[in-house]
């Protein structure tokens, strides 16, 4: 309405999706502290429902601002409606891990993002072409707004109940210092709080878009308002679409691996779309058809749909690791404390987006400069959280150097200590280990690994626990010792290759008595891990094992692609083995069964 037909002189166009959208996200800064309390303290489907009631409230105003063309009203309603998704933005991602297990919590995820990008592809679709009809378009957005608040308080009665996760909970209805709580909750938690700040780097990013995309089309594309919703179809598909290939790139698993490999594609066709655009020659204003019947537009949709795809590559393992990794008790907190930090960063981003309008730069300018950025702080963020990279590293290796199958890893406790002992094929084993399992596991590992450049770095990354025998270096090995029991007494995985070295023909060596001392030692300690039996299968003669004979030794990839790109490698996990039963030979013949399977 704005773009096209109120002309409203005093919010230029070109700036209104900056006032519209700030005003719409102000809101998450000022309520989602209080809203995270009462998701934490209630049930939340009484919550759900009380938030679709308040929404019929407010598109019964907004029916009535856009009959009467009130800028006003519309833009109070605006914020109505942000609030109303500050109070069921806690309640929607809160709700999930209560009900859905470990391995259908990214599936989750995905399905709650595609289904939410896909209604505002279906509300600015059917907005757009509701609103441009001559005459009565005004009536019919106003009748559909309603309509649909109706509908979404219908469909809430049937959502199944959740009970309050701390309902002791006192609110605390102070949103200032509430608010200031809820972000040291958060930033109590490294791994948590840094992934939030990813999240909120992405809402930076996608908010840049959105906000300008109906300027884009008018005076970059010259298109009208067809060509601008068409931008939003697609923008929506490619988030849909990338949020639901998570579910098949992470084997039902949460798998952050996928987030640097989404920061990668955002950046790149960011940068990209400058470029597409930077060409296009000058038009009279284009239709739809018009607008399509242009092979240089063919370039700019593709940037913009897998820009969008690589984002909900992103976004999804992100919010699956917070629900994981959260405190129970404390999720919608953190939750509201994600919601306040995506508020600060959108509005930072049509603040940004503003001052560089108003410096001159061009819109196709702005996406560069946050495709540009968008490297920037992914590579900031990874720095700090090693573990992104160290499971994307993981990913690759098992989805595009192997061909990489899991079996058995519902044996791998989603909480709680536990050794993992595996046979010793190659030099990757660790890191396929790494990505078949939803935790992240420390490493006891011959400190000679630790001298090969790649592979050191990771390990080192990875927090591996370098071993080496006593008799070398009595110092490292009893550090060794003391590292692995504070790794179980922290409640944490704790993996080791018993056989003491790499195979050297390829079958099961002899398992030392490492592990024993280990579980001695977690044991003085109070703990009693399960150990966990895995067999690495099919690996003999790949990229990293001992492969050929020279002068008389087994060497390492003198002829790495033997066996050709994609081999056939898996992994079998075997049922746990009390602590009071795993004894050498009984685990070295768990693993040898495994091997067989």
């Amino acid at each position: 309405m704005v773009t096209y037909q109120l002309q409203v002189s005093w919010m230029p166009p070109a700036m209104a999706g900056l006032v519209i959208g700030a005003l719409f996200i102000l809101p998450y800064l000022l309520f989602s502290a209080t809203s995270g309390q009462v998701t934490d303290k209630y049930e939340k489907t009484k919550i759900i429902r009380f938030v679709k009631n308040l929404e019929i409230v407010i598109m019964s105003a907004a029916a009535f601002g856009f009959v009467t063309e009130n800028v006003a009203v519309l833009l109070a309603c605006t914020f109505l409606m942000g609030l109303h998704s500050t109070l069921f933005g806690p309640v929607k991602f809160a709700y999930m891990p209560q009900v859905l297990s470990e391995r259908e919590l990214t599936g989750g995820n995905g399905m709650v993002e595609m289904g939410t990008f896909v209604a505002i592809l279906l509300g600015n679709v059917v907005g757009g072409l509701l609103i441009a009809t001559p005459g009565v378009g005004r009536l019919h957005v106003a009748i559909g707004c309603l309509a649909a608040a109706v509908v979404g308080r219908a469909v809430a009665q049937f959502i199944p109940l959740a009970p309050a996760t701390d309902p002791g909970l006192k609110i605390n209805w102070n949103p200032v210092t509430e608010t200031w709580r809820n972000l040291k909750m958060a930033h109590g938690n490294p791994v948590v709080f840094r992934s939030l700040l990813g999240i909120s780097w992405m809402w930076f990013f996608g908010a840049v878009f959105l906000s300008q995309f109906p300027s884009l089309s008018r005076e970059v594309l010259h298109g009208n308002e067809q060509v601008a919703s068409f931008l939003l179809v697609v923008f929506s598909i490619g988030i849909a679409t990338g949020s639901l290939l998570c579910e098949v790139l992470s084997r039902r698993h949460v798998e952050i691996g996928l987030v640097p490999l989404g920061a990668i594609g955002m950046t790149v066709f960011a940068v990209d779309f400058y470029f597409a655009t930077r060409s296009l020659p000058p038009a009279d204003t284009l239709a739809l058809g018009e607008f399509l019947a242009r092979p240089a537009h063919w370039r700019v949709l593709a940037d913009l749909l897998l820009l969008s795809l690589f984002a909900g590559l992103y976004s999804v393992p992100m919010y699956a690791l917070i629900q994981l990794r959260a405190q129970p008790t404390h999720r919608a907190r953190i939750i509201a404390a994600n919601n306040i930090l995506n508020a600060l960063f959108m509005i930072a981003s049509s603040l940004i987006a503003g001052v560089l309008l108003q410096s001159g730069f061009s819109i196709p300018q702005i996406f560069l400069f946050t495709g540009l950025a968008n490297a920037v702080v992914a590579f900031y963020i990874f720095m700090l959280v090693p573990e992104y990279l160290l499971r994307f590293f993981a990913w690759v290796m098992s989805h595009v150097v192997y061909r990489f199958k899991v079996r058995g890893d519902q044996h791998i406790p989603l909480a709680g200590p536990a050794v993992l002992v595996c046979n010793h094929v190659s030099f990757v084993d660790a890191v396929l280990l790494m990505a078949a399992s939803p935790r992240p596991i420390y490493f006891v590992m011959d400190h000679r690994i630790f001298r090969i450049p790649l592979l050191g770095t990771i390990f080192r990354l990875a927090k591996a626990i370098p071993v080496a025998p006593r008799t070398e270096d009595a110092g490292t090995y009893e550090q060794a010792f003391e590292r692995a029991a504070q790794v179980l007494r922290e409640g944490d995985l704790l993996a080791i290759f018993p056989e003491g070295a790499l195979t050297r023909d390829g079958t099961l060596q002899e398992f030392k008595g490492g592990v024993m001392k280990i579980l001695e030692r977690a044991q003085q300690d109070g703990v009693a891990p399960p150990v966990i039996p895995m067999a690495l299968t099919n690996l003999w003669g790949s990229f990293f094992s001992r492969i050929e004979v020279v002068d008389g030794n087994r060497v390492a990839m003198v002829r790495p692609f033997r066996r050709g790109i994609f081999a056939r490698v898996g992994l079998n996990v075997g049922q746990p083995v009390p602590a009071a039963q795993a004894q050498p030979a009984l685990l070295r013949d768990r693993v040898a069964a495994l091997l067989v399977e």
